[in-house]
């Protein structure tokens, strides 16, 4: 009874992660009149473009759709159907909306289960290497690497869609580029969304590993002749339970995320499906898409919660978990990496600055680099290099300033776990297409919606990184016999819990910068972010992207400098000091007195 009601969460949690679900369908059931838009007009333009909107025609779609009963009524009679399986009809298609967002939701899974096959070979590629040294015995002051994760986990899945749809499906046709007809649908857009989620999980896995190759069971193991396999595999188990909460938000984020590689791949998904009802305000489309993203968000946390239980469960009960951050490896030997990718950055930026991002010069368009356009030029003759530079001080000021505001409010959030955790699976299961909508509907459209939108769900990975490990941390031995010498509560949280969590958490909010950077440019590619003549990195991709065959330059471009910043980001965080035993800790002192003794 107790292991059930710690997985489904007591009365107040199910009853905070319900009224957070009705605040959220409210919200959308408001978002016309929040636009200060006419529903009926919007209706009607997404019904028929060519119809006159006379006034006549759209009083009578509001008396048909029952708009001038106001969207509380309407939204108390969407609701009073669903116990009896009525979500509605479509405002637009007047077809029953249950049957097509079921269709669209089993399409979405089928793409994220081949998406995550795809993201489980690429963590296994990156964390390969920091198994093998673990196995051996030879971790001790190395990094985990990961240049190559920097890059995939760098590139934009919408870049990554659109080029394999062109090379792969088009120019080679191997696979098919578009529709969604069988398996071998599946594998380029699995390819595009598995490999950008899996290099991020791959990272996250090797910055794990260390710690769990330095516990004394494993360090006991080998002393006692067990073999490296099995070593490597009992230190991959341990670790496993730290990384599911940020596995079950990729299982949301890749099945209502991926909008922009469904819309690539003219993928009939739950994604594309919810953002064609936002975009024409078919509220029973879109009520009923996020509850199911919400109801698979909650399903994923339970998932994970029982796992997490399956795993470690006795240990956690009993407080007998050693820290994988206590007995952490030392401060790995600085690399140059991080200053070689910061100058050659610094270097781009500085080349371009002088230059003017907005100069025109239509007989020069789409000319290849050279030593006048080094980066070559777009459609419209202007130069790639002083675009790329300019929009560097937009694009990156703004993903630094979000990130720091997302690890700021992570780790404050994940320090209370049971208010943020149904917060989490909440904000998670919006597509941040929908998130922006709701963002532009509320506080209007304008530069800075893309940064409110992405700083609303930028937060939500951290918090429940740092809950899990807090989780994990609050049940070590050493802990418990802190807390059995006198120490109060306020004392562990200075000295014991924030000091093991913050130095990964840190380090995972700065894998999460590259992110950041594409979430802007991702909202930019679908229209939702900066406007032209912007050169924002994210607007400069959409721009070029119908361009990629012709010049490819002018894509490969900003794509380089997107993963420049990747790389960047991966080697500082593998520069974030890892914690040290503290000399002054109670259960140092204690061992330290007992040895002299």
């Amino acid at each position: 009874m107790r292991t059930r009601k710690t997985l489904l969460g007591d009365g107040p949690v199910l009853l905070w992660r319900t009224t957070l679900t009705a605040l959220l369908l409210c919200g959308i059931g408001l978002l016309p009149w929040l636009s200060r838009t006419d529903p009926a007009l919007t209706v009607l333009k997404a019904r028929s473009a060519e119809r006159t909107p006379t006034p006549e025609v759209l009083a009578a779609v509001r008396d048909e759709l029952g708009l001038d009963a106001g969207p509380l009524r309407l939204l108390g009679q969407w609701l009073g159907g669903l116990p009896h399986g009525d979500a509605g009809r479509s405002w637009i298609s007047g077809a029953e909306v249950l049957p097509g967002v079921g269709q669209a939701l089993g399409v979405s899974l089928l793409l994220m289960a081949g998406a995550l096959a795809v993201a489980a070979v690429t963590a296994g590629a990156v964390c390969a290497r920091t198994l093998w040294r673990g196995s051996r015995g030879g971790l001790a002051g190395r990094r985990s690497g990961g240049g190559g994760a920097a890059l995939l986990a760098a590139l934009p899945e919408f870049l990554t869609a659109s080029v394999l749809a062109t090379v792969v499906g088009v120019q080679l046709g191997w696979l098919p580029a578009l529709g969604w007809y069988g398996p071998r649908w599946m594998v380029l857009p699995a390819l595009s969304l598995g490999l950008p989620a899996g290099a991020v999980l791959g990272r996250l896995l090797a910055d794990l590993l260390p710690g769990a190759f330095a516990e004394p069971w494993a360090l006991a193991a080998a002393a006692r002749g067990v073999g490296g396999r099995s070593i490597a595999r009992q230190s991959l188990r341990r670790c496993v339970p730290g990384l599911l909460p940020n596995l079950g938000l990729f299982v949301v984020g890749l099945t209502g995320g991926a909008v922009a590689v469904e819309q690539i791949f003219d993928i009939p998904g739950l994604g594309r499906t919810t953002l064609q009802a936002a975009l024409a305000q078919d509220l029973p489309v879109l009520q009923a898409g996020t509850l199911a993203l919400v109801l698979l968000a909650a399903t994923a946390g339970l998932l994970v919660r029982l796992g997490a239980r399956l795993l470690i469960g006795p240990a956690l009960r009993d407080g007998a978990l050693p820290s994988l951050h206590g007995a952490a490896t030392n401060r790995p030997t600085p690399t140059r990496g991080p200053l070689l990718y910061a100058a050659t950055l610094l270097g781009v930026i500085g080349l371009g600055l002088p230059r003017d991002p907005l100069a025109l010069d239509t007989t020069a368009r789409l000319q290849p680099p050279s030593w006048t356009h080094p980066f070559g030029t777009d459609a419209l003759g202007r130069d790639i290099l002083a675009r790329v530079s300019h929009g560097a001080l937009d694009t990156l000021a703004l993903a630094l300033a979000i990130s720091a505001a997302a690890l700021l409010t992570g780790v404050l959030l994940g320090l209370l776990p049971r208010f943020s955790g149904p917060l989490v699976d909440t904000v998670n299961a919006l597509p941040s297409v929908l998130v922006a909508l709701l963002v532009t509907a509320a506080a209007g459209s304008g530069p800075a919606t893309p940064a409110l939108a992405v700083a609303t769900v930028a937060w939500a990975p951290l918090a429940a990184h740092t809950s899990a490990l807090l989780r994990q941390e609050r049940a070590t031995t050493h802990l418990l016999a802190t807390r059995a010498l006198g120490a109060g509560p306020l004392h562990l949280l200075r000295h014991e819990l924030l000091p093991a969590v913050l130095p990964p958490v840190t380090r995972h909010a700065l894998l999460r910068l590259p992110g950041v950077a594409l979430a802007l440019a991702a909202l930019g590619f679908l229209g939702l972010g900066a406007q032209p003549p912007s050169p924002e990195w994210g607007l400069l991709l959409a721009e070029n992207q119908p361009y990629a065959e012709r010049a490819p330059w002018a894509v490969l471009a900003p794509a380089a400098a997107l993963a420049l910043l990747g790389a960047l980001a991966v080697t500082a965080a593998d520069g974030v000091p890892r914690r040290r035993e503290r000399a002054n800790s109670p259960v140092s002192t204690t061992t330290s007195r007992r040895q002299k003794r």
